[in-house]
């Protein structure tokens, strides 16, 4: 029997992440790289085959032009891995489905269209996104091509954490919030439930904290709130996002200080959070290395509004059984998670020193009522399960 392949493209203005499945009876990962710096001439391209081959090699300007040159370069390193065998399915990362979307979808030019209309909702994701999905239907044209969501696990949530206090027409129009990082949470479930199941079946709050950062409250595995909203700017301060912000300081920039739309924007989105903070960088590592002021207070302001988000939570979910870490930030930075943890012996969190320096899967103590684990998450695995399962039903029907 021929193997089939699923490729899982993660696209950003700058860089793609990729990965390659083979699927037999179960999904399993051959290969994972990514091509960083696109656009300029540090372009990189580094890869990892489950063979034990590593790929590191610097990119050419004309490969790296681009979101389709640099799909040239990928498809070389898959040709090492399989050679000229087929990719049956690619599984696409959205970061935006808007209200139609709420679950994995094949994507023919209708849905690609109606993708494109929501470019503004996420400036910085979704054009790139949709940039890899037109490549990969030239490199791949007759592979399944797959769009799966980061907004889709949050679209059940209850009214009241859907909405904004603005004339009901908004709402109507699709001004509400609608989170991200679903996969992410969404894989992270899926793992709660093989390795706890109980603890799934309760009230979680996850926190994926990397460069993007957010926190969603879980309960029976379903989203039912979400620290970011209308886009992903709300919420947690990240890495160059401000995340959480009065809008009337928006409205004093473009009014008084006479910025434009464009130079806002920027700002927000490109020159806040830890790296506008710190004047430094927006790298939780070199923050705490260096231990500047301006560093050690970019780090005091991310875990307080972590803190104050986990209350949030707490609230949300009328109590607490479990919290989760995951992300770069909360997979490997001990001391973030400790001091996320630190005082919350009322609500019930106590760390086990010595599990959460190690980065244990439970990094709760004996004692503690609520348990608190270290998940690693997996998109692209979760890319990987939608695009087989519509593969699956396409074959089938």
């Amino acid at each position: 029997m021929t193997m089939r392949h699923v490729l899982t493209l993660n696209a950003g203005s700058s860089s793609i992440k990729f990965a390659l499945f083979e699927q037999d009876a179960e999904l399993v990962e051959i290969l994972r790289g990514q091509i960083e710096g696109l656009g300029s001439a540090a372009a990189k391209l580094t890869a990892k085959l489950n063979d034990g081959m590593v790929v590191d090699e610097r990119i050419g300007d004309v490969d790296a032009a681009d979101h389709e040159a640099a799909l040239g370069r990928v498809l070389d390193v898959l040709q090492r891995a399989i050679g000229r065998a087929a990719v049956d399915a690619v599984g696409h990362r959205i970061v935006h489905g808007g209200l139609a979307f709420t679950g994995p979808v094949v994507i023919e030019n209708d849905v690609l269209q109606r993708l494109e209309t929501l470019a503004p909702l996420a400036p910085l994701h979704q054009p790139h996104n949709l940039s890899a999905v037109r490549a990969a239907q030239r490199a791949f044209p007759d592979a399944l091509q797959v769009g799966c969501f980061d907004t889709a696990f949050h679209r059940a949530h209850p009214w009241v954490n859907d909405t904004y206090a603005l004339p009901r027409d908004f709402y109507d129009q699709g001004i509400r919030r609608y989170g991200f990082h679903g996969l992410s949470y969404e894989y992270v479930v899926s793992r709660l439930k093989e390795i706890a199941p109980q603890d799934e079946k309760g009230r979680v709050v996850v926190m994926h904290l990397g460069n993007g950062a957010s926190m969603c409250a879980i309960r029976d595995g379903r989203s039912i709130g979400s620290s970011m909203g209308f886009t992903a700017l709300d919420g947690l301060p990240m890495g160059t996002r401000c995340g959480q912000l009065d809008p009337g300081v928006v409205l004093y920039l473009l009014q008084e200080q006479r910025m434009t739309v464009e130079a806002v924007a920027d700002l927000l989105y490109h020159h806040s959070g830890l790296k506008g903070l710190s004047g430094l960088s927006q790298d939780m590592r070199e923050l705490e290395a260096a231990g500047t002021p301006e560093a050690l207070q970019a780090i005091d302001y991310f875990v307080d509004r972590i803190r104050r988000e986990l209350g949030a939570m707490a609230a949300i979910l009328s109590g607490l059984d479990t919290i989760v870490f995951c992300g770069g930030i909360g997979e490997h930075a001990w001391r973030i998670r400790a001091r996320i943890c630190q005082n919350f012996e009322w609500l019930g969190i106590e760390l086990d020193e010595g599990r959460n320096r190690a980065g244990e899967t439970v990094i709760s103590s004996d004692c503690s009522r609520i348990r608190a684990f270290v998940i690693n998450t997996n998109e692209e695995m979760m890319l990987a399960r939608h695009a087989a399962g519509l593969l699956a039903e396409r074959r089938s029907g």
